[in-house]
């Protein structure tokens, strides 16, 4: 069985590309089941529902999120109404919307979505850690079958997340950074990890900001105005074989494509 998750998108370019290349992605790997993180999909910075029902209905099963997905207050009231939508878990349990999520394939396969976030340089939230290994005998109860979206901003935080859910959970897929990293891997237990996915928008940017806003900010100091850079979009991508009857991972296989438009 083969699960696609793509990495961070990112504004008007980044949705664009998804729309335009994810059928062929998922024809050429044969996807059962895609998995998206959209927390900047709405002009960098946070998430709409109308835009998540933009990508939900492109071919995607679940939307996964972080610290942005608080940004666009309009969304709130969406997360407690769309399952299919997640943020990470381990913020306050008093706020709106669901940390994990079971779907199922064409083929009637069961399949865990999770969703945490890191703290190191992240904002305040419990201990990911703590939660995940607190809840696991419940999420297994559902399915042997869980990817993780670990959104979290320092590598250590991430590599470490990886170890400790290491045959635990299939994956442990890193977001946030926007940068692809060079690391995926099976672990000795079977869990698939990746220190981040990367970005799904325009890498002639500044983690898919115009270079002159971000520019400026290192420059000077000062919280100037960034927007984003729509052109030359590139989806980053994971695909990952799963044996469906351990939960365990065969492979991890990065993904790189580029518009042609």
């Amino acid at each position: 069985m083969k699960i696609l998750f793509v990495g961070d998108v990112v504004g008007r370019g980044g949705r664009r590309v998804v729309r335009e290349l994810l059928p062929s992605i998922q024809e050429r790997f044969h996807v059962d089941y895609t998995i998206v993180n959209a927390e900047n999909a709405a002009g960098g910075f946070g998430l709409t529902p109308k835009i998540a029902r933009e990508i939900l209905s492109v071919g995607v099963d679940v939307l996964t999120s972080g610290n942005h997905i608080w940004d666009k207050r309009e969304l709130w009231a969406h997360l407690d109404e769309e399952e299919r939508l997640l943020r990470p878990g381990n913020y306050s349990a008093s706020l709106p919307g669901n940390w994990n999520h079971v779907g199922e394939t064409a083929a009637g396969i069961r399949i865990g979505v999770a969703n945490l976030q890191g703290r190191v340089s992240m904002p305040l939230t419990d201990c990911p850690f703590r939660m995940v290994d607190r809840e696991l005998g419940q999420l297994h109860k559902k399915t042997r079958v869980w990817i993780l979206d670990f959104h979290a901003e320092a590598t250590s935080e991430k590599v470490a997340m990886g170890w400790f859910l290491d045959g635990r959970v299939t994956a442990v897929l890193g977001t946030h950074t926007h940068i692809p990293t060079a690391d995926a891997r099976i672990l000795p237990q079977g869990t698939a990890v990746i220190t981040d996915v990367g970005m799904t928008g325009s890498y002639e940017s500044v983690i898919g900001m115009k270079t002159e806003g971000a520019l400026q900010r290192f420059l000077t100091g000062l919280p100037g105005r960034l927007e984003v850079e729509t052109e030359s979009p590139k989806l980053c991508a994971v695909v990952i074989d799963v044996d469906e009857g351990t939960g365990r991972a065969r492979s991890i296989q990065r993904v790189e494509a580029e518009s042609v438009s």
